[in-house]
Formats: C-alpha cells, sequence, structure tokens
C-alpha cells in the first residue's frame, strides 16, 4: 500500500511486465500486457492496440507532463504491425513480422514497457501508470508534439550541412553512433538472411521427406520391402533435418534476431543532438543529464545484445545436442536394418 502511495512510483514491477499474445480483431492487433502489482498478489491484465502504444510514447514526449526530460533517450517503440501487408513493408519490420502469431513483436512490445518502467525519470509519467493499470483504453487525443518535432526537422538540416557539435563528448558519440547505426543495420540484414535460409532449408526437407514415402511399396519382394524400410528410415532422418533447421531458426528469431533488432532500433533512438541545441540556456543541465543517460544507455544495450548472445549459443547448444540424440538413434536403427 505504501508503494502506490508514494508519489510519481509505479504501483507495479518493472520486471514483472509481459505482453503474453497478439490478439487478431479484423486488420488490426490487440496485445495482451500482464503486470504483477507491488503490493499484495494479483495482476494487472490489460489489453492495448499499437495506436495506446504510441499514445504512451507521446505522452513519455512531452515536457508537460514529465518535467526535466531534456537530454533523456526514449526507448524505442517498434513500427506499426500490419495484417496481410505487402513484402515491402513486412521487410521493414525485419525479424518483429517473422515467426507465429507476431510472438516476436510481443517480445519487442515487452522490452520497450520494461525499459520504460525501469527508466528513472520516464517511470514517474502518470500516463504509463494508466496504461498499464487501467482497465479502459488510455486517451488517444492527439499529444501536442512541440518542441520536439520542430527540432527534429531542424537537426536534419543541421546534419546535412556537416554541422559539428561545440561539445567534443557529444561529437564523439554522434560519429560512433553513426557507425554503430550502419553496423547494426547490416548485422541484422545479414542474420535475416541467414533465417531465411534455415526456413527454406527446412520447408526443402519437409518435401523430400514426404517424398520419400511415395516410395513405399507394399510388396512381399524381399528387395522391394528391403528398400522400402531405407526409405522409410531415411524420411524419418530427414524430417528430424528439418525440424533442427526450424529449432535454429526459431531460436535465432527469438535470441539474437530479437537482441540485432533491438540494438538497431537503440542506435535510432540516440539521435538526441537536437534536444541540446533547443536547450541552449540550460546546457550544463542538459548535457549533465544526457551524459548519465548515454552511459546507463550503453550498459543497458550492451547487456541486453549480450544477453541475447547467450540464449543464441543456449540455444543452438542445446537444440545441437538434441539433433545428435536422434541421429545417434537413426544411425542404431540403420545398423539394425542391415542385421
Amino acid at each position: 500500500m505504501m508503494e502506490e502511495a508514494r508519489e510519481g512510483s509505479l504501483s507495479v514491477s518493472a520486471q514483472t511486465i509481459r505482453v503474453t499474445e497478439a490478439v487478431r480483431d479484423g486488420d488490426a492487433l490487440t496485445f495482451i500486457v500482464i503486470s504483477q502489482k507491488l503490493s499484495g498478489s494479483g495482476e494487472y491484465h490489460v489489453a492495448r492496440t499499437h495506436e495506446d502504444f504510441q499514445w504512451l510514447q507521446q505522452c513519455l514526449f512531452s515536457q508537460e507532463v514529465v518535467p526535466g526530460i531534456l537530454g533523456v533517450i526514449f526507448p524505442p517503440l517498434p513500427a506499426k504491425p500490419q495484417l496481410n501487408a505487402p513484402t515491402k513493408v513486412l521487410k521493414q519490420l525485419g525479424f518483429l513480422a517473422m515467426g507465429e502469431d507476431w510472438r516476436m513483436y510481443c517480445m519487442a512490445l515487452e522490452t520497450y514497457l520494461q525499459q520504460v518502467a525501469a527508466h528513472t525519470t520516464l517511470s514517474k509519467n502518470k500516463c504509463l501508470e494508466n496504461f498499464l493499470t487501467s482497465s479502459e483504453p488510455p486517451g488517444r487525443q492527439r499529444v501536442r508534439k512541440g518542441i520536439f518535432n520542430r527540432l527534429s526537422q531542424a537537426m536534419e538540416g543541421m546534419r546535412k550541412e556537416g554541422h559539428k557539435d561545440v561539445d567534443d563528448f557529444f561529437q564523439t558519440e554522434r560519429d560512433n553512433n553513426l557507425t554503430l547505426t550502419g553496423c547494426s543495420k547490416s548485422a541484422t540484414e545479414r542474420f535475416i538472411d541467414v533465417v531465411l535460409t534455415e526456413q527454406k532449408l527446412a520447408v526443402a526437407c519437409g518435401h523430400f521427406s514426404t517424398a520419400l514415402h511415395l516410395c513405399v511399396e507394399q510388396e512381399e519382394d524381399s528387395a522391394v520391402l528391403a528398400f522400402s524400410k531405407i526409405c522409410v528410415k531415411l524420411s524419418e532422418v530427414i524430417d528430424s533435418i528439418k525440424r533442427n533447421f526450424e529449432s535454429v531458426a526459431e531460436n535465432n528469431l527469438s535470441t539474437l534476431g530479437l537482441g540485432l533488432d533491438l540494438e538497431s532500433r537503440c542506435q535510432e533512438a540516440e539521435k538526441m543532438d537536437e534536444l541540446k541545441v533547443a536547450a541552449e540556456k540550460e546546457f550544463d543541465h542538459v548535457s549533465g543529464v544526457a551524459k548519465q543517460e548515454i552511459a546507463r544507455f550503453h550498459s543497458t544495450r550492451v547487456e541486453l545484445l549480450r544477453q541475447a548472445l547467450i540464449l543464441w549459443c543456449e540455444k543452438q547448444l542445446e537444440t545441437a545436442r538434441d539433433t545428435s540424440f536422434r541421429y545417434s538413434e537413426h544411425l542404431q536403427a540403420f545398423k539394425g536394418l542391415g542385421e
């Protein structure tokens, strides 16, 4: 009860926030968000659309709602999902549009909410509390973009002019961000190609496994029976290879794939030079906040990518062990055919 009464504090634990599923409603998706209450043992269950997430992001941008946000790097909100969208549109979502039932996208939204809720400044926004706990849809009125929208346009003009920052710290950070943005985008595109290839190989193995069953004949001739047994067993082996490719592709999506997607969006979110230009009168304050934010941002970003890499390796090892065990069984079965 004390936690709920404390001004500016969330009534839920950031670590317990989950986006469990995406429910299709016509041509739109509704996401189920669950979070654990800090007091008691209950949970909040709310249904939110992507427009609700956009409303929350706009509220976070608003200076009137949360004072002192100049210099803050906002967690990146994934682009809006679209059902039955053309390939070009889905390609922009990358890993988030792959997999089944938009599970990757749910995981990305979950990470976004956890990052906002764990942020010492953004978590004080009352809109976040309303978004996570209210059974009613949050207000979707147009939030005034104000200075942020104007400064974003100004910043683009500054980039075209090759403007150099007066603070070496920010100029170095900008240069690093530009390099890392390109590297993140390239790595994400290459890894998407890897996953797509694994999925295509799985489909091809499925067709091959089915085709082998067509060679099976029900005759009493010993040679025909022996050939049929080999075809059946080989079909099982190919089917195991198919399942292995599917597992590896799924593991890649949910671990390193999701990590690379978040890394790419985080690099885009760090392009924050316009904030410092806008707050020239508060330069010292903004610079101090931004330096702390960058340090925190790098620590969080690296940790998330590290976790994705660890999960990727663990899943790869687990899948390899399972596949090795199945192949050993198939090998023994083949040896038994000779006997």
